[in-house]
């Protein structure tokens, strides 16, 4: 199997909670209706549905969006992306195992950088073929879950994330602020694509700070370059 250049990632939106904003709304309206969610979930008025839901986003109260939850797939990403998506606590993940999925073939991603320079990507690939002739090496005489070890983060691998609403607002604005890193920016973005056509009243102002808040809490570490496209997509 021939190395990934970046740009074969692929997310998809296995499965989310169906009518997610008809119920949060109930869930927000329940708070200070006599009316019990229940009954709230049968409103058809649109309009009622969106007032009711946007005013508790606007004034920062997403505890609201907790109810709905969104699976995603994500394919033929580097374990450097993994290693830092799954520090988000509020989430279950599911990893492709490599104790029980081999990793004979030479499968890994090569960051644009790296591709775009000739001599730097001629000692990447040379490096990685050495790395899986000792994996190899090591498959035959160990455990694969010790062969492992030789294997870098550079390796491919594909991984199931489930979040809520609420956490899918703090990762966005953690992982699609421009300072976020590269490779799981570019997923976060996808990522907010797919959950917008989902729900977009939910997520209309998902995004990093320069979106969600208007502003950037960087300081001085900020790039100085709100990220003003992600709110035409």
């Amino acid at each position: 199997m021939p190395p990934r250049a970046w740009g074969g990632v692929r997310v998809t939106l296995l499965s989310y909670t169906q009518n997610a904003e008809r119920l949060c709304s109930a869930a927000a309206h329940s708070c200070y209706s006599e009316k019990g969610a229940s009954e709230l979930m049968e409103e058809t008025d649109e309009k009622k549905i969106e007032r009711r839901l946007s005013a508790p986003l606007a004034s920062g109260h997403h505890s609201v969006i907790e109810h709905a939850s969104y699976t995603f797939s994500i394919e033929g990403v580097s374990r450097a992306l993994t290693h830092q998506a799954v520090r988000h606590r509020l989430a279950s993940f599911s990893q492709q195992s490599q104790r029980y999925v081999g990793m004979e073939d030479a499968d890994y991603i090569v960051p644009e950088s790296i591709a775009q320079d000739e001599e730097a990507a001629a000692r990447y690939r040379q490096l990685m073929e050495r790395i899986w002739d000792e994996y190899r090496y090591l498959s035959d005489r160990v455990p694969a879950e010790d062969a492992r070890y030789v294997l870098p983060n550079a390796c491919a691998t594909n991984i199931t994330v489930t979040m809520n609403a609420r956490e899918l607002w703090h990762f966005f604005e953690l992982r699609c602020c421009n300072r976020a890193q590269w490779e799981l920016r570019a997923v976060a973005d996808e990522m907010l694509r797919l959950a917008r056509e989902a729900s977009p009243l939910i997520f209309a102002r998902a995004g990093p700070p320069c979106i969600s808040r208007g502003k950037c809490p960087e300081g001085k570490m900020s790039c100085g370059r709100p990220r003003t496209e992600l709110l035409a997509r």
